[in-house]
């Protein structure tokens, strides 16, 4: 079906590819979506050739070196244009391999942010890298496009670590909010986690309505199917949430995500970026 919304999965050149493709494709065979890579190529504004060209004098020195200027960059082009497409062309068959049977590829030049907002009505589910091509050398631990992208977007994106596996068990950070209480009810009516235990954990301050909250979010799981094993832990969310993580050894964290204003989490910290850095698997992120 054409309007279907789709299962996006946003790749570059950094090692992370392969485990956004292999994520995407699980998204995609567990929801029955229609699956696209899409390659954002952001153009170059320079070009350098290694030429002096200071010394360029001459009545026709000025457009000639226009138009040699001009066909090193269409040449530079075609040249990422087609490195584009043979990276495309092994993670579609990288898909294919894991069961989507004709997922489509996508090249775009422009920037990340406004491709993606373009694309937002079409898609169900963005599956990004927590690193990108531009933290390969600064071994960033958070890419720089995680929250901006995050932010922008309304849609749920799932952010992949290295060494994607299919989750076998997967947690809900929950705490009562209008966000995560979404959450569960698009959970609860997903085929996405259809099959797997959920955990259901409600930490951080401690609520007057938490308990009543934590129960409404149980049964409306378990009414969907799910087998549902709550706790209601407070204190530090981030400690909590991660010692939770290891010792249930939990596959996928499902959570909200940046609820406060970009100010505020410069001022203050953010507890989505802080969690994303604690937990060491792939994250849900909820809007």
């Amino acid at each position: 079906m054409q309007n279907e919304k789709k299962v996006l999965a946003c790749v570059d050149h950094s090692h992370f590819a392969d485990n956004v493709t292999d994520a995407a494709a699980w998204a995609a065979r567990r929801t029955g979506a229609p699956m696209e890579l899409l390659h954002i190529i952001h153009r170059q504004t320079e070009i350098s050739t290694g030429k002096d060209r200071s010394g360029a004098i001459g009545v026709n020195a000025h457009q000639h070196l226009l138009t040699e200027l001009s066909e090193e960059d269409a040449a530079r082009s075609k040249e990422v244009r087609e490195q584009g497409r043979l990276f495309l062309n092994r993670l579609r068959e990288r898909a294919m391999a894991a069961g989507v049977p004709s997922p489509d590829v996508r090249q775009r030049y422009g920037d990340l942010e406004e491709v993606l907002v373009e694309q937002q009505p079409s898609v169900r589910l963005f599956v990004l890298g927590r690193r990108g091509e531009s933290a390969e050398t600064t071994q960033r631990d958070l890419g720089r496009n995680v929250e901006r992208m995050v932010r922008a977007l309304k849609q749920p994106i799932l952010a992949v670590t290295q060494g994607f596996q299919e989750p076998r068990r997967a947690m809900i950070a929950f705490d009562g909010g209008t966000m995560t209480r979404r959450g569960v009810e698009m959970i609860a009516s997903s085929p996405l986690f259809r099959g797997l235990p959920i955990h259901l954990l409600m930490s951080g301050k401690s609520r007057k309505d938490g308990p009543r909250q934590l129960e409404w979010a149980k049964t409306t799981l378990e009414s969907g199917g799910f087998e549902v094993e709550s706790a209601l832990i407070p204190g530090d969310a981030e400690g909590i949430i991660a010692g939770h993580v290891r010792e249930h050894e939990i596959d996928m964290l499902i959570m909200g995500a940046y609820s406060h204003s970009p100010l505020r989490s410069l001022l203050f910290g953010s507890k989505t970026s802080d969690l994303l850095r604690s937990a060491k698997i792939p994250t849900l992120l909820l809007r």
